[in-house]
């Protein structure tokens, strides 16, 4: 290896782990809050990916009918059971909040077949479609089991995983999707050809970056989540719902998600089943910052990057299990250096 092929490596390996680092946080947000590991997450960029590729083909998207009948679903389940008068006053509001929205993505996806040359609105109805998935998933799959185990709600996860990944199947086919290029420019720097895309994920990441730390630490419902991932029930005792901040957590994770499936469109061939594994690189870095730590994640996601990076030179092969074995040492160091008390010796 000479010094430009490790400038090469190195620079995927910064534009990889930019993307791991945000699923990272999105995992941890998500875990801290609800005690959910987010299975789910890697078909929110599949979704997103695949539409966005849908949407520059001149087709609407299947997610768009999933997401309409998830909303019409939820708004059934909150209202049976309940007392005619009752069920009818609350049935405007609850329409409003999730059909309304879904309807808007989807007229806002035909707005966008029918003008191929404006990436902005397809990039715009591809956020909106994938975004909105998360409350309705929250809400139809792990709000009435809330308060269960984590096994359980592990379970679940797998569950959602598995039913996407069939949805996906489903709704885009078994062949791989690309989108088109956000830009075409690059630039020599050095021996360095850096391409535009490159630079736009690292930026779109660091920014992205940027504004969750605003709203975790400048807004009300930032500092809602963050009591919530503390304290459960203390936050529940001051007054923060539960249930909002799950679905305000898995909101927050499915735009995370999506804002990754746009930025890794152009420059990677997406199958239906091909955000699961970059979802899991993203764990392997969440897992390094102990399902905690914001800064640890996206540290040890840089470090997944240039792992990957190196592995594909070294042992293409391997590449990825070389990656997830980076678990075993961590999980190793965790669990001898955290403090263990005789009972659970004894057990």
């Amino acid at each position: 290896m000479n010094l430009d092929i490790a400038l090469w490596l190195s620079q995927d390996a910064i534009t990889n782990g930019a993307v791991y680092a945000l699923l990272a946080i999105a995992l941890i947000l998500v875990y801290t809050v609800t005690r959910i590991i987010f299975v789910p997450q890697g078909e929110f960029i599949s979704f997103a990916a695949l539409s966005l590729a849908t949407l520059q083909a001149g087709e609407t998207p299947g997610a768009v009918y999933l997401l309409i009948a998830g909303g019409v679903l939820v708004v059934a389940l909150d209202t049976s059971g309940e007392p005619w008068d009752l069920a009818r006053q609350r049935l405007p509001g609850r329409l409003a909040r999730f059909v309304a929205p879904p309807l808007a993505a989807g007229a806002l996806a035909r707005l966008s077949v029918a003008r191929p040359d404006a990436l902005w609105l397809q990039i715009l109805a591809t956020l909106a479609i994938v975004t909105l998935m998360g409350p309705i998933v929250y809400r139809l799959a792990f709000q009435p089991i809330a308060d269960a185990s984590v096994l359980i709600l592990l379970i679940v996860a797998v569950a959602v995983h598995y039913v996407l990944t069939g949805m996906g199947l489903l709704f885009f086919g078994g062949e791989g999707l690309r989108s088109k290029p956000f830009s075409l420019l690059s630039f020599k720097l050095g021996a360095l050809n850096v391409t535009a895309q490159s630079l736009l994920i690292v930026i779109a990441s660091l920014a992205l970056i940027g504004a969750l730390w605003f709203l975790f630490e400048r807004t009300l419902y930032g500092k809602a989540l963050h009591a919530t991932a503390i304290n459960r029930v203390g936050a529940r005792l001051m007054g923060v719902s539960p249930n909002l901040s799950g679905q305000l957590s898995f909101t927050l994770a499915a735009f995370i998600a999506a804002v990754s499936g746009v930025l890794i469109a152009p420059i990677t061939t997406v199958y239906y089943d091909t955000g699961f594994l970059i979802s899991l690189k993203g764990f392997v870095g969440a897992t390094i910052g102990g399902m905690a730590s914001y800064p640890l994640a996206a540290a040890g996601s840089l470090l997944v990057g240039f792992l990957e990076a190196g592995s594909s030179f070294w042992w293409s092969a391997f590449k990825d299990p070389i990656v997830f074995t980076l678990i075993v040492p961590v999980l190793l160091w965790r669990s001898l250096s955290a403090p263990h008390s005789e009972k659970d010796d004894a057990q």
